[in-house]
């Protein structure tokens, strides 16, 4: 039982290595349960910030179900933001980005993007591949609502360069003028 585990933890002694895989366990329990307001009860409920840090991040590092994902990302970044390394915030927001993209994807085809959740740009580039145009339009738009003021590792450029490329190899197409015969 959780709650005995984590009141024991609170009055003897238990290792730190300990108490963030009894956290991280539970946590990814919450989650995968969709129990987000709980979750978030637990993280709010860890005393240590340097636990809370390690339980959440390795929680991500874990590769949850989508909306587990999407929460701990935004976790992360709301909270912890100061105490990750460039590389390491361009990594989840990357990730809270994908997510965002496979949220505005039908339910059915995420599965397909999911590998790719946290590499927007190579999401988006794998559903012009996949000639999901409609799909490709509300990604842009929603990609370009989060790049505001944002520094990920990618640009709005960026995605206007793919999409010029993959326009341009659209209207690319090879043909051959036939004569007319009298």
């Amino acid at each position: 039982d959780y709650e005995l585990c984590e009141e024991c933890g609170h009055l003897y002694p238990v290792p730190r290595e300990d108490l963030i895989n009894l956290h991280r366990e539970h946590l990814l329990h919450l989650l995968e349960m969709g129990d987000m307001e709980e979750a978030l009860q637990l993280l709010q409920r860890i005393e240590d910030p340097g636990i809370c840090l390690a339980v959440s991040e390795q929680s991500l590092d874990q590769h949850p179900n989508l909306a587990a994902s999407h929460f701990l990302a935004d976790y992360l970044t709301a909270h912890f933001y100061a105490n990750l390394t460039t590389a390491r915030c361009n990594e989840i927001q990357a990730l809270y980005m994908g997510s965002k993209v496979l949220l505005t994807l039908p339910e059915l085809s995420r599965v397909n993007y999911y590998h790719l959740s946290s590499r927007p740009l190579l999401m988006l580039e794998q559903l012009l591949m996949n000639m999901k145009v409609d799909w490709v339009a509300v990604a842009v738009q929603t990609l370009h609502q989060l790049l505001a003021g944002q520094e990920v590792g990618f640009t709005v450029e960026d995605i206007d360069n793919l999409l010029s490329k993959y326009a341009e190899k659209a209207l690319n197409f090879p043909f051959t003028l036939k004569e007319k015969r009298s």
